[in-house]
């Protein structure tokens, strides 16, 4: 069985956006962007929900020079995506499927018959999903920056036993923190 991982950047105090909804604050410099692709690299799948997948829509034609964008950009679409939305008429991105409801069964059974790991990006997603009890793994890349409030990274009136797998600190201040999500 795959694991279904969550994966965010944050501010130290847990947001993904600040209150004016920009996260301008976490773009990840070389190093920290080389650490996500190898990071990415295992995933066959991403779960998005619409403002997730329109976001990361970017890398089907991104421009940028750098390699190690272009490396992710490849990573990337090399992927299936599911996007949950009611509200989103068609994707755009090749190797991408629409899917109007997000239920715990459906994912597990994306779980049960993958034979790789699985992404659930973007906050809301993501807490619809830890709060399942789907998410087997947790990677967290707090920013050394505070926001002071926004959207958070992980759900309220949510309670999960963790165990820390590995932390890496960056040069940048950027630290890494994975978790495994006991049971």
């Amino acid at each position: 069985m795959a694991k279904l991982v969550y994966s965010a950047i944050a501010s130290l105090d847990g947001y993904v956006e600040d209150a004016e909804g920009s996260f301008d604050w976490a773009a990840p410099d070389a190093e920290v962007h080389a650490f996500v692709n190898e990071l990415e690299r295992p995933i066959g799948t991403y779960l998005y929900g619409r403002r997730m997948y329109e976001t990361m829509a970017y890398w089907e034609t991104a421009a940028d020079p750098s390699p190690v964008s272009q490396e992710y950009a490849n990573i990337w679409k090399a992927a299936d995506k599911v996007v949950y939305s009611r509200s989103l008429d068609a994707v755009t991105t090749t190797r991408t499927r629409l899917e109007r409801d997000f239920t715990a069964e459906s994912v597990q059974q994306l779980k049960d018959s993958s034979t790789t790991d699985l992404s659930i990006g973007g906050a809301e997603l993501g807490g619809q999903a830890l709060q399942a009890g789907l998410v087997d793994e947790i990677h967290l890349l707090l920013n050394p920056v505070i926001v002071g409030g926004g959207k958070p990274a992980l759900p309220n009136n949510l309670r999960a036993n963790l165990t820390l797998l590995n932390e890496h600190p960056f040069p940048s201040g950027v630290v890494h923190l994975h978790y495994t999500v006991r049971p």
